[in-house]
C-alpha cells in the first residue's frame, strides 16, 4: 500500500522514522512518501520536504513567514493528489497538518493522526476540526485517551510513547570512546545543554545556559547540537574552554550525563527517560509569550510534569529564566535530596507511559484501517 506521512520537526522525524520501519516490516508492499528529515529518509521514505524548511517557532515568526507556509500547503496538496496514497499519516505539527487533513478528507483520502495535536494545552476548540477531518487518532500520552474519549466523545487509540522504542533500540555507547571522540575531559561529570532545535529558540536559550560555566568548573558543559542547524551556527557559543559541542548525538550524550539544562519540548521527556536530572527552561519573544500565556491552559509546560500531573522538574519560564535561578536549580539537582527525588519520580513516569512497542502498534492499526477502508 502507499502511505504519505507529514512530520514538521526533529521529534516528528524521529518518531516518523520508527513508524516507517514498522510499516515496512508489517507491509512488504509499503511505498512511503514523506515530509520529515534525514531519519525518515534513511528508514525508507522518499523525502519530499525537509523539516528544516518548515520550522517556524512562535506566533510572530509564523506571521512573518505566512507566504512560505501557504506555498508549502499548496505544494503539499498537489503532491498528495499526484501520489494518490492509500493512507495519509500526520505526525504532530498541527498548524500545517490540520489544514491538510481538512482538504484530504474532502477529497476522499483516509486520514490518520499519530501523536495528537496538543489541544489539551491550548485551543481546545480544535476538537471539532479533528472530529470532522481525522478518521483515526493514535495518542501517545496516558491522559490523552481520557481527554478525547471522556471529555469529547471521540474514540482514539492509546499506543504508548514511541520514545521508549527509540531509546530501547539505540546502540550502547562506550563512555570512554565517546569522550575521546569529542575531546571531553574524562575526569569531569557532564552537564548536557539541550537548547532546542530551532534557530530562534537556541539563540534565546543557549547564551544564558552558558553563563553558568564559570560557576561549575568541576563539571564540563556539552552542547547538544540539533541536526536541523549547521555546525557553524554554534561557533559563537564555543569560545569558553569549559564548553564542548556534540552534534546529532543527543541520546549518546544523555546516556553519560550527570545533569541537563533543557529547553521545554520533547527533550524534557527524553532526558527523563535517560534518568538525567534536569532543569526545564523556556523563553520566547515578548509578543509570542504574551499570546501563548493567554491561550495555554496548563499548569506545566514540560511533558514530565504534565504526565505526572505534579512538579517533578523545575520549570524556569520567561522572567524566571535568569542566571541566578538557573544556578540555584542546577546546583540542587547535582547532589542531595532534590536529585534523589527526581530520579525516583522518573521510575514512576516510565511505568505510566505504557511500555515499549508504540511504533509497531500504530503501524498495525494503520494497516488494518487502510485495508478495511
Amino acid at each position: 500500500m502507499k502511505y504519505y506521512i507529514i512530520a514538521g520537526e526533529a521529534s516528528g522525524d524521529l518518531h516518523g522514522s520508527n513508524l516507517i520501519k514498522a510499516l515496512i516490516d508489517q507491509d512488504e508492499n509499503a511505498q512511503i512518501r514523506c515530509w520529515g528529515g534525514d531519519l525518515m529518509q534513511q528508514a525508507g521514505g522518499t523525502l519530499v520536504k525537509h523539516y528544516k524548511e518548515l520550522a517556524f517557532m512562535g506566533f510572530l515568526e509564523v506571521i512573518l513567514n505566512l507566504n512560505a507556509i501557504f506555498k508549502n500547503i499548496k505544494f503539499c496538496k498537489q503532491d498528495i493528489a499526484d501520489y494518490q496514497p492509500d493512507a495519509l499519516i500526520f505526525i504532530d505539527y498541527s498548524g500545517f497538518n490540520l489544514r491538510i487533513a481538512k482538504w484530504a478528507k474532502a477529497h476522499g483520502f483516509l486520514t490518520n493522526y499519530y501523536i495528537s495535536p496538543q489541544i489539551w494545552a491550548s485551543r481546545e476548540g480544535r476538537i471539532a476540526k479533528i472530529k470532522a477531518t481525522v478518521d483515526h487518532m493514535y495518542v501517545i500520552l496516558p491522559f490523552e485517551k481520557a481527554f478525547y474519549e471522556g471529555k469529547h466523545q471521540y474514540p482514539v487509540h492509546f499506543v504508548g510513547h514511541p520514545l521508549l522504542d527509540a531509546i530501547a533500540n539505540r546502540p550502547e555507547v562506550d563512555p570512554r570512546s565517546f569522550r575521546n571522540t569529542y575531546g571531553l575531559d574524562p575526569a569531569k561529570p557532564i552537564i548536557a545543554l539541550l537548547p532546542g532545535s530551532r534557530m530562534q529558540e537556541v539563540q534565546k536559550m543557549l547564551a544564558l545556559m552558558l553563563s553558568l560555566t564559570e560557576d561549575f568548573l568541576d563539571h564540563e558543559f556539552v552542547i547538544a547540537g540539533a541536526p536541523s542547524l549547521d555546525e557553524g551556527f554554534y561557533a559563537p557559543f564555543l569560545n569558553n574552554v569549559n564548553v564542548k559541542f556534540v552534534r546529532n548525538k543527543t541520546y549518546d550524550l544523555l546516556s553519560i550525563s550527570t545533569a541537563a539544562l533543557v529547553t521545554s519540548g520533547t527533550a524534557t521527556l527524553e532526558t527523563a527517560l535517560f534518568k538525567v536530572p534536569q532543569v526545564v527552561c523556556y523563553k520566547a519573544n515578548w509578543i509570542s509569550y504574551q499570546i501563548a500565556k493567554r491561550i495555554v491552559t496548563l499548569d506545566y509546560i514540560s511533558l514530565v510534569n504534565l504526565i505526572m500531573q505534579k512538579e517533578v522538574v523545575t520549570e524556569l519560564i520567561q522572567d524566571d529564566f535568569t542566571k541566578q535561578r538557573l544556578k540555584k536549580e542546577l546546583a540542587a539537582i547535582l547532589k542531595g535530596s532534590t536529585r534523589t527525588k527526581q530520579l525516583q519520580e522518573y521510575d514512576e513516569l516510565i511505568l505510566k507511559l505504557g511500555g515499549a512497542g508504540a511504533s509497531a502498534k500504530a503501524a498495525a492499526l494503520i494497516i488494518e484501517h487502510t485495508k478495511n477502508n
